[in-house]
Parts: structure tokens; C-alpha cells; sequence
């Protein structure tokens, strides 16, 4: 089998440059900004880390400004990775974790700081939906 592998995630923005903006306070990587004809606009970010960027802009996709939901964004420590992003003015979810599989949100990170388990939220500015997983071991056949 040929390997596919996940380069880009389109996101829907009302604003490219309050979007742009918005991430490059993240810190992401700026990799793309590029115009075209007839007022279409790609712009392009990477995670620190990531091998997957995301591109919004004008006229890149039909799906309404904010209803991209749960991008996961893995890190190794949740509460500092939490800590960086409240540092740079981001409005994040205090970590939780859920009871059991499928049961409900409970406030701060895992008792075992199990990989998986220790969650937190934010949104960009038009309400599409980040969610900050942590592992710290992955599970066999994910490197």
C-alpha cells in the first residue's frame, strides 16, 4: 500500500486576517499567504511540531466560519501546553478528563495521567474548535 498521509486541514474563516492573526499568536509557522485571481485567498499555518498545516482564506471552501469542530492537537504535557497558549491571550478550557469511556467531563487531568485521557478546549475567532489531547506513551502501531 502506498502511504497517505494527512497534509492539510481546511478550516472556514469569516476574516483571513483576524484568522491570520489569531495564529500567528499561537506561535504557529507561517508557511503560505498567497493571493489569486478573482479575489481568492489561501493562507497556510503549521503547528510547532505537526506534520499537518491547515489553509484558510477566500473562496478556499463553502463550509460556514466556524464549523470545523474537535482538531485534535496532541502534546506532551497538557498543563504547560495550556499554560503557553493562556500566556498568549487564548481563552482555554480549564484540563479535564472524562469518568470511564464515554461518561461524562470531569474537572483537571487524569489521576493516572494516563496518555489519552487529560483534555482542554479553545476556539479561534470564528468558533472552530481545538481540542489539546496529551500522550505521553502512544498506543502500538502509532509512532
Amino acid at each position: 500500500m502506498v502511504d497517505m498521509k494527512l497534509e492539510v486541514v481546511v478550516i472556514p474563516v469569516s476574516d483571513v486576517d483576524r484568522a491570520k492573526k489569531f495564529y500567528e499568536g499561537l506561535g504557529w509557522r507561517l508557511d503560505a499567504d498567497f493571493p489569486g485571481d478573482g479575489g481568492f485567498r489561501v493562507v497556510q499555518f503549521t503547528p510547532p511540531g505537526s506534520q499537518c498545516s491547515i489553509h484558510f482564506g477566500n473562496k478556499v471552501t463553502a463550509a460556514a466560519p466556524g464549523s470545523v469542530q474537535n482538531l485534535y492537537l496532541v502534546v506532551s504535557d497538557i498543563e504547560e501546553a495550556r499554560r503557553d497558549l493562556v500566556k498568549r491571550g487564548v481563552n482555554v478550557s480549564e484540563t479535564f478528563h472524562f469518568s470511564g469511556f464515554g461518561g461524562k467531563p470531569v474537572p483537571g487531568p487524569h489521576p493516572d495521567t494516563d496518555s489519552y485521557a487529560s483534555l482542554a478546549t479553545f476556539k479561534d475567532p470564528d468558533g472552530n474548535g481545538w481540542l489539546l489531547q496529551q500522550i505521553k506513551k502512544r498506543l502500538p502501531g502509532r509512532v
